[in-house]
């Protein structure tokens, strides 16, 4: 199974580079910077922030495919670990009218006790748009998910539509699947629905529903302490852009 994954992968991406040949000349360099808050941290539907509101900011660069960034928020992981911070590169070249997303992330964490949390991912995602609707679908891997818990893959399938030139709904389905557990889990799945409005042209609101399965809460034992809160929450984010 391991050997099909990443065969597809490889696939996906000899074919997402041989349409970077053709892609058009690159333009100058941007620069964009961005600021937000949001009720909650959540991430593939567990929390981050043990239910209290995100502070998130973060600076992207770009230059013809190519793009690199970082980004940071607060965090509260209940181990004295208060702030992740990531960092990004990748390419976005088009093939066949779908829009690939080639990229390397990696997660660091302050004060991290134990000095178990820090990875990084590898990145293969793609999206095709038909008049208002965009399809796409992703998937990442870690070499060593957090708390030597092995190599992790994480798959999605997400799609947009706008319902009006401003009124945007999207959603997305998603599966975090493990090598190794603790607790005899392979993993869980979290899904997603929401509205994105702009109340400028620079700040966005975005009111969102996320759950996860049973799996996300036998897997996660610290949710009574709200540490890796799992199942449904509705979360309220605005985010500045500039």
């Amino acid at each position: 199974m391991k050997s099909i994954k990443l065969a597809l992968c490889a696939a996906v991406a000899t074919l997402a580079f041989g349409g970077a040949a053709a892609a058009q000349e690159a333009s100058g360099p941007t620069l964009g910077f961005n600021v937000g808050v949001a009720n909650e941290y959540i991430f593939r539907g567990i929390s981050q922030s043990a239910g209290d509101p995100q502070f998130f900011g973060g600076a992207d660069t770009s230059y013809g495919i190519g793009y690199a960034g970082v980004w940071a928020s607060n965090v509260e992981f209940g181990d004295g670990t208060n702030a992740e911070f990531d960092f990004y590169a990748g390419i976005k070249p088009e093939a066949l009218g779908i829009t690939f997303d080639l990229g390397l992330i990696y997660y660091g964490y302050v004060r991290d006790p134990n000095n178990s949390e820090d990875y990084w991912e590898a990145k293969v995602a793609g999206s095709r748009a038909f008049g208002p609707l965009t399809v796409g679908g992703a998937f990442y891997y870690s070499p060593e998910f957090p708390l030597d818990t092995g190599p992790a893959y994480y798959y999605e399938a997400n799609a947009s539509y706008g319902i009006t030139d401003k009124l945007t709904v999207s959603g997305a389905v998603g599966h975090q699947d493990l090598d190794e557990s603790d607790y005899g889990l392979d993993g869980y799945t979290t899904w997603n629905i929401g509205l994105s409005y702009p109340l400028t042209s620079k700040v966005t609101i975005d009111g969102r529903y996320i759950d996860t399965d049973e799996d996300a809460e036998k897997f996660f034992p610290s949710n009574d302490d709200a540490a890796f809160n799992t199942g449904s929450k509705f979360i309220v984010t605005l985010k500045a852009a500039f």
